[in-house]
């Protein structure tokens, strides 16, 4: 069945059976605009709880006898348009998506529907531009699909074979996609299949399309570092004047093992070119004593709060537990004080809220004995103050809805 009929359908159902929800509310969320998810505790294979608080500096919240179960594990989450969007990554399944919007402080939910399961997903003018990417050179044609946040409706769908795109042998695979202008960016790593193994470990790619027709404009490709982004996690950040930059992890893989030759850094294109800058580079590595930047978030004015690791930690596999403060056109890495300690932290969310004042973030913090706190970060004094304590739940995301 096409998408757009499943889609249809789905929305008729869901407007049949909007007294039989499909998620369970139980009692009455806190009333407030923040929404965290939470994966309740000492549970395997259920979905995140949606809470709501009015504040993340101070206070409690538990998923005990508040907020909204969803059904179906593996969840990820995206606001736009006055609205907050839960997807159901759907394990090559049909994934759920159930947006919702704000009334009063509490969550309210405005449609739930099936779309294919997708890799990559972001805002783009008043849609979310989603893609699902294929990781099989039999079948190499990646889809995408533009869903209307106003109508809540997929007005457009189609394709593009990321085979022939790489022109290397391997599949083009999106980290992420990012709106820049009139233009999608989409930065991938090349794959030889669902291993996510490459034979070019030592380069970024970024695939420029047209947003009005979807159309592949250009390939960009820069031989000073490795792929940018990672999978699930926006390697691309587009400033106030216009001008993008990209971090990369370094962690193209060969045979299993981490093999690039180059460091975690950071790279620009100027605002209106489609081109690297090729007389800026900052090699984050070499500012901060080796360690690789894993994810950020930017605050505004030039600065993000970046997770990272160390070169141990990331041939391991361990989370990163690192925080701190990137400035790129000072090009500084700063770390974090007032965190706790590294020894006692199971796990950071990489789904977070700032205001974009220009040095203030918002950060989950998971502990070891079954905690969670959200942090604020306070970039221009690089301290960490814990704020809003969870109960009940492993915090997944922190994110804010006007």
């Amino acid at each position: 069945m096409k998408l757009r009929s499943t889609l249809a359908l789905a929305l008729a159902a869901g407007m049949l059976a909007s007294c039989a929800k499909t998620e369970s509310e139980s009692g009455n969320p806190k009333s407030g605009n923040f929404i965290l998810t939470v994966t309740p505790a000492a549970t395997t294979g259920v979905a995140d709880y949606l809470l709501t608080s009015q504040t993340l500096d101070s206070d409690t919240i538990s998923t005990k006898g508040n907020g909204v179960e969803q059904d179906g594990s593996y969840r990820y989450y995206v606001t736009h348009n006055g609205k907050f969007f839960s997807m159901l990554y759907g394990q090559g399944n049909p994934g759920a998506v159930t947006a919702y919007n704000i009334q009063n402080g509490k969550l309210n939910k405005l449609t739930n529907f099936q779309t294919e399961t997708v890799q990559a997903f972001a805002p783009v003018n008043d849609d979310l531009l989603l893609f699902k990417i294929s990781r099989n050179k039999n079948t190499p044609n990646s889809s995408w699909y533009k869903v209307n946040t106003n109508s809540l409706t997929i007005t457009a769908e189609g394709t593009v074979n990321t085979l022939e795109m790489t022109g290397l042998g391997e599949l083009a695979h999106f980290t992420w996609i990012k709106q820049v202008g009139t233009k999608v960016f989409a930065p991938y790593q090349t794959i030889i299949d669902r291993s996510f193994n490459t034979k070019y470990p030592n380069q970024a790619s970024i695939a420029i399309f047209n947003y009005a027709d979807m159309k592949l404009e250009k390939i960009i490709t820069d031989t000073r570092i490795s792929f940018i982004g990672q999978y699930f996690q926006d390697g691309l950040s587009v400033q106030e004047n216009g001008d993008v930059y990209g971090f990369s992890p370094a962690a193209a893989t060969t045979d299993g093992k981490v093999s690039t030759a180059k460091p975690s850094a950071i790279v620009k294109i100027k605002s209106g070119t489609t081109e690297f800058d090729q007389s800026y580079f900052f090699d984050v590595e070499a500012a901060s004593s080796g360690l690789s930047i894993t994810s950020w978030m930017y605050l505004g004015n030039n600065t993000y709060i970046v997770n990272a690791s160390t070169k141990a930690e990331k041939l391991e596999g361990s989370s990163s537990i690192r925080v701190g403060i990137v400035n790129v056109v000072d090009k500084t890495y700063k770390a974090v004080t007032g965190m706790p300690e590294l020894t006692t932290i199971s796990s950071l969310t990489t789904n977070n809220y700032t205001s974009k004042d220009g040095k203030t973030g918002y950060i989950g913090v998971n502990l070891k004995d079954g905690t969670s706190y959200v942090y604020k970060i306070d970039a221009s004094t690089q301290k960490a103050t814990r704020g809003l304590r969870v109960e009940g739940g492993t915090l997944t995301a922190v994110q804010h809805l006007d």
